[in-house]
């Protein structure tokens, strides 16, 4: 595949997967929760991380409320056979401190740009997921020397140009009522096809259960950051480090068109859309997943 040529790809039966050599038929699933916790001053806060595997090192930027354990197990362990990978709490989130500074998407892509410098590392492939890839926009934007390559998945440029989510996908990614099980089905509502989970009722056989815990009020906080973030749209012809887009086409939290947008703005992007897939795609399919991601590394 040269970057030259390949723009856009729809996957719909996922057999092109098929020529992807990354050999990840033989990683170790990553379970993070037996790994430990790293705490290292950054700016005005100490951030909370795990590192694993070796070679070039991936930052991976977890989405909206999410712990560092929330990330699929199978894909940490691709990525690790390949890379060091380095996985951290938010600003606020699980084990990460916060402060009295006001949330934003500018200052979470600074602290993990000095989460960067304190672990020595200079420069880093960058994976963002849902929130995440806002961040991941800033830092590239704000610190694009620190920034490789950069994987965008289920991504929006935020701003009035984004593709907002229904107010029923938006009340259900924020509310905090109910028992544990009610908030959890309403997660994966959001995260899945409604097929999908009909042919995959127990969520334990593909999804982690996370053990960080986060008060509702750094949620919150966290809510308004993503709300008030202006977005990237005009900014986006200045990220000029390859860029890969994935979306699931059936991503009900993050709009599938949201990655043509931002494919269309950031110079030579690659998109690929996975048929069937939702806002919890590296669940669904993490080997397939991390296939892509490998691939476009290894370009």
């Amino acid at each position: 595949m040269k970057r030259q040529t390949f723009k856009i790809i729809s996957l719909w039966f996922l057999r092109g997967l098929m020529i992807f050599s990354a050999g990840c038929g033989c990683a170790k699933e990553i379970d993070v929760t037996k790994l430990k916790t790293g705490m290292i001053h950054a700016g005005d806060i100490n951030i909370a991380y795990k590192t694993f595997g070796k070679g070039y090192p991936i930052v991976l930027i977890m989405g909206f409320s999410g712990t560092m354990d929330l990330w699929s197990p199978v894909v940490l362990g691709e990525l690790a056979s390949h890379y060091r990978v380095i996985i951290f709490d938010n600003r606020g989130m699980g084990y990460s401190d916060d402060s009295d500074r006001e949330f934003s998407i500018e200052l979470f892509a600074d602290d993990t740009a000095r989460l960067m410098e304190a672990l020595k590392i200079n420069k880093a492939h960058v994976l963002g997921w849902s929130m995440g890839t806002c961040v991941a926009q800033e830092l590239t934007l704000r610190h694009p020397e620190k920034v490789n390559k950069l994987i965008l998945y289920a991504a929006d440029c935020g701003g009035k140009e984004a593709i907002q989510p229904t107010p029923d996908v938006i009340r259900a990614m924020i509310d905090e009522s109910g028992t544990e099980r009610e908030r959890q089905m309403k997660a994966l509502r959001t995260l899945f096809p409604e097929q999908w989970l009909k042919d995959n009722p127990d969520p334990r056989k593909y999804f982690p259960h996370p053990k960080e815990t986060t008060s509702t009020t750094n949620i919150q906080r966290q809510w308004k950051a993503n709300e008030a973030w202006t977005g990237s749209y005009s900014r986006l012809p200045q990220i000029t480090q390859p860029t890969l887009l994935i979306t699931g086409s059936e991503d009900v939290n993050t709009p599938t068109l949201n990655s043509l947008i931002l494919a269309q703005k950031i110079p030579g992007a690659w998109l690929v859309q996975i048929k069937g897939g939702g806002h919890g795609l590296m669940y669904q399919w993490p080997k397939k997943f991390s296939k892509i991601v490998l691939e476009f590394l290894e370009d």
